[in-house]
């Protein structure tokens, strides 16, 4: 019987995903892709074709449990499948900690492990790690894959990896290891050269950079957590660690207190007061809001001339990202900041979201690439089952109807 792979990509409060069919060959066909937004008690679900046609919209106001969230979504996903049968489902995970460098095979030691690393990732993980939890309770027999964001960035070099501490710290796992690696991944394998220098500005709710040279990842600016960087809708990015004494010391603000402050009330939010989506920002005419913004592209400007800083040199600028792909108003203000670097854009297909924005007399290229983050969550567990399959043919058990 053909076989289909479900990847998920979920957040604190919504899933992305995307089904495929696993040809012969094992070359993969999108079946369906979607959206499974949840707020308060209410989730709504979108499902397209591979030509992004709406297939279908449901939504629910009594979705009281996540394991009803996972019936409800392969109970609409599952008919679209035709004859396959689904295999396996790969889930993005955002932090793999030391331990986990490759996709694995979920079982209940490596759950233990991945929950055990949600101080590093408070925002992300848990919500990463429910569907998995969700899917063990409702389909105990059906194979689950972990995809880690921090997997590829695993091998930074020692000068963009280790902190400034002493050793036995990085010997602790307390070292930079980089987030949104699935989507950087993606850019990696879109691109014509994998000897290019090139800067990958993933700019969304989350944003980061990414240094790739060799199709691998030289430095990003995320590191121990998502939560340093670039600043973000709702995170702050770097900022001085003095601050935190600080406001442990000074201000007597307790660990969960500086962790709201820093992961859900700064960053677009805090600097404006408005909002954190770039979109209300971009429309309004509140100066806070137009402080928030340039802060945000001056931000990103000079660590893209980081990121090129430790490559001597950069030959392609990707935007991807909610932001980096949907808003020519940021891009246009971040590459007018480096036009001392000889970056030039052309305004017309800058506003059109071509896939060049570069003129013929910029120093490098620019593009806007869609990121694709389902496709390669997809192909790890694609090559994970393969895998399993060859060590052990028993071991891809039929999940139960």
């Amino acid at each position: 019987m053909p076989q289909a792979i479900l990847a998920l990509n979920a957040g604190s409060s919504s899933i992305k995903f995307a089904a495929y069919r696993v040809g012969t060959g094992s070359e993969l066909t999108l079946a369906c892709k979607g959206s499974l937004d949840r707020h308060a008690r209410e989730a709504k679900l979108i499902v397209k074709d591979a030509a992004s046609t709406v297939l279908q919209e449901h939504t629910s106001e009594s979705v009281d449990s996540s394991s009803a969230l996972t019936t409800l979504l392969l109970g609409r996903i599952e008919p679209l499948l035709g004859d396959a049968e689904l295999a396996a489902v790969g889930h993005r995970v955002v932090h793999g900690g030391p331990t986990f460098s490759a996709p694995v095979l979920v079982d209940s030691a490596v759950l233990q492990a991945l929950d055990a690393l949600t101080p590093l990732a408070p925002l992300h993980q848990p919500g990463c790690l429910d569907p998995i939890r969700s899917l063990i309770s409702v389909r105990p027999r059906l194979l689950q894959v972990a995809c880690f964001d921090t997997a590829f960035h695993h091998d930074l070099p020692p000068t963009y990896r280790r902190f400034p501490l002493p050793a036995e710290f990085e010997a602790d796992g307390i070292r930079r290891y980089g987030f949104h690696g699935l989507s950087f991944e993606y850019i990696a394998r879109s691109l014509d050269s994998v000897e290019a220098r090139v800067v990958v500005a993933h700019l969304g709710s989350g944003s980061s950079l990414c240094a790739i040279r060799n199709g691998k990842s030289v430095n990003t600016t995320m590191s121990l957590t998502p939560l340093d960087g670039l600043m973000m809708a709702t995170r702050s990015g770097a900022i001085d660690p003095g601050l935190v004494l600080y406001l442990q010391q000074t201000k007597n603000m307790s660990a969960s207190e500086i962790e709201e402050l820093l992961y859900h009330r700064s960053g677009l939010i805090g600097l404006s007061g408005i909002s954190s989506d770039m979109r209300i920002l971009l429309a309004s005419d509140d100066l806070k809001a137009k402080e928030a913004i340039d802060q945000f592209c001056a931000c990103v400007a000079e660590q893209i001339a980081a990121m090129a800083t430790c490559m001597s040199g950069v030959d392609l600028l990707v935007f991807t990202g909610g932001i980096g792909e949907n808003s020519p108003e940021i891009r246009k203000q971040i590459c007018a900041r480096l036009n001392w670097l000889g970056l030039r854009i052309d305004d017309e297909a800058n506003m059109r979201g071509h896939n060049s924005i570069s003129t013929r007399e910029s120093r490098f290229a620019v593009r806007v690439i869609p990121t694709d983050e389902e496709s390669v969550i997809a192909m790890q567990t694609r090559d994970i089952i393969d895998r399993a399959n060859l060590e052990d043919p028993n071991r891809i058990a039929k999940s139960p109807a």
